[in-house]
């Protein structure tokens, strides 16, 4: 019996209308629009040295450890910074509708203010907060360089020119 591509991956007779991707039997992938090295710099101030290999680890100095460390945390303040100001907007939102008239909202919506000390662990998801948004927030609080949607490359790692003496 001769067999073809059809026959293997598309359904016939009874169970064709059931078929979900009718002949585009491939995936197509999300392509992230950022750069390897812009991905690299917003992986390190998220995850901070968990985002480096051993190798890496091994060949940068306790000074850089140090302050990779400090911008992680930088990074990590900023984010929750910004979930509870979301929390607080979906919760205004929220009282503002189903109680327009009530002290309670009126009193709320006065107090809405963020508490430092307070951890928000709520995840990006339920918060509808995606990558542009947390890249964007981490350039204006100072975490990423304000060039960081046009760096395409280290450029420490560009050909530097040799001056004559």
């Amino acid at each position: 019996m001769n067999s073809t591509k059809k026959q293997k991956f598309e359904y016939s007779g009874k169970l064709e209308e059931y078929q979900l991707y009718k002949k585009n039997t491939y995936t197509k992938y999300e392509v992230d629009k950022y750069s390897l090295y812009q991905n690299y710099l917003y992986k390190r101030a998220m995850f901070g040295l968990k985002s480096l290999n051993n190798d890496e680890l091994e060949k940068i100095c306790n000074h850089k450890k140090k302050r990779i460390t400090m911008v992680h945390r930088k990074a990590q303040r900023v984010l929750n910074v910004a979930k509870q100001k979301k929390v607080i907007s979906i919760t205004n939102n929220f009282f503002k509708t189903l109680f327009p008239n009530s002290s309670f909202t009126e009193s709320l919506l006065d107090n809405s203010e963020t508490d430092y000390k307070f951890r928000n662990n709520l995840n990006f998801k339920d918060l509808n907060i995606n990558k542009d948004e947390i890249i964007s927030t981490f350039i204006d609080e100072g975490v990423l360089p304000k060039n960081f949607l046009s760096l395409k490359q280290d450029p420490n790692q560009l050909p530097r020119l040799k001056y004559a003496n």
